[in-house]
């Protein structure tokens, strides 16, 4: 089965790309069928047999140098795979995270020695990665954070609670925030790698509306013994790092959700042409037509706003708020059309048997993830008005 084919600009569709394109495709038809898919969404988990399955792939720290492990690539790499993981409904492969958070976090902050010892082991998916920021009193505002690390010698004792983590149960790997000075404000918060097996540490699991594979929990730390190797860059040095590492996924994800949204609107087209009411297709009236032509245009122009603001980060140019409108208007957007293939689906839309619904519930969730939409807008407003107006 071929990839999806979806409209890019020039720089999206050199022959390597295209190449790439194709595999990732293969890949997914081969290993994430629907059936298989709908095995991770009943048990609310992916297995860890796929993450190996796509390191060997070569699909896991796609834009990761060779010389830790990964492919090599660029942004391109990561935008064809969350786009086809959207289109195809891959919903509980939390590649973007593991992808585009953790590994690029390491690579930017991590020390020589910790990107030798734990980057190689991502790429493969021997280790499967996940932060850990967000806590019952503490979601956007990441200085609020109350978890804490107390330096005892050569070790820090961390001890906290963290909520809604993306892979929280699948991951061996997290990158914990934490407080290490409860008095600095942003400025006392540090991160550390934390592997999953040390004594001190449990989890829960939640029950989420939509891409239930990706098994989002809690994480309870009660004074877990961390090295003091485990710390990544200087103490005190988390909270702009893990802040930046934000500005990529969140294009990503807006991509991710509009190639679930195109694939959506590709396949209620097909419907309606086919559905006859009243002795014609569906397709007929423009009350059916129009909505699906308007979507059509907003997804198309918010796929390429997401496409120029990963240009510009691969320029090394500034795209904090690009980065921010995406989040805040490409899932919103997928959303509204998806939606609208829903209803135009009639009742069948509402069943099981289409893949609408489901799509719909993920696509939602991810209004939410790396910052909801009023965050975004605050974002934006901040660039446009100045931070002393907002």
């Amino acid at each position: 089965m071929a990839a999806i084919d979806l409209p890019r600009p020039d720089y999206m569709r050199d022959e390597e790309i295209l190449m790439f394109e194709a595999s990732v495709g293969k890949f997914f038809a081969q290993h994430a069928p629907q059936s298989r898919v709908a095995k991770w969404r009943a048990d609310g988990i992916v297995e860890r047999e796929m993450w190996s399955e796509a390191g060997a792939a070569g699909l896991l720290c796609l834009a990761m140098p060779e010389a830790y492990g990964g492919a090599g690539g660029d942004y391109r790499h990561e935008v064809v795979l969350m786009e086809q993981i959207g289109a195809r409904g891959v919903d509980g492969f939390g590649a973007s995270l593991h992808n585009a958070i953790v590994a690029p976090y390491i690579l930017r902050y991590g020390s020589e020695e910790q990107k030798r010892k734990w980057l190689p082991r991502m790429a493969t998916g021997e280790l499967v990665g996940a932060i850990a920021m967000t806590e019952p009193g503490a979601g956007s505002d990441l200085q609020g954070v109350r978890t804490q690390a107390r330096r005892d010698g050569n070790h820090y004792l961390v001890s906290g609670q963290k909520t809604f983590i993306t892979n929280g149960q699948t991951a061996n790997l997290i990158i914990v925030v934490a407080k290490t000075d409860p008095a600095a404000g942003a400025k006392g918060v540090s991160a550390f790698f934390v592997p999953l097996d040390l004594p001190g540490i449990s989890r829960t699991a939640y029950s989420d509306m939509g891409a239930r594979g990706i098994m989002r929990g809690s994480l309870f730390l009660d004074n877990v013994r961390i090295p003091a190797e485990n710390l990544i860059g200087p103490e005190g040095g988390g909270f702009s790092g893990v802040m930046q590492a934000f500005d990529y996924t969140r294009a990503l994800i807006g991509l991710m959700c509009l190639g679930a949204a195109r694939a959506t609107l590709d396949e209620t087209v097909e419907y309606v042409k086919q559905r006859q009411s009243f002795g014609k297709p569906l397709s007929k009236n423009q009350g059916v037509a129009f909505p699906l032509a308007e979507w059509a245009a907003k997804i198309e122009m918010a796929r390429w706003f997401c496409y120029r603001t990963l240009w510009l980060r691969d320029q090394g140019l500034p795209h904090t708020t690009e980065a921010a409108m995406c989040k805040m208007e490409a899932p919103l957007i997928a959303s509204g059309a998806v939606h609208e293939c829903l209803i135009l689906h009639g009742h069948y839309g509402y069943t099981k048997d289409f893949k609408v619904e489901q799509r719909l519930r993920d696509v939602i969730g991810q209004e939410i993830a790396d910052g909801a939409p009023q965050i975004m807008k605050i974002i934006v407003a901040r660039d446009l008005f100045g931070r002393e107006f907002v």
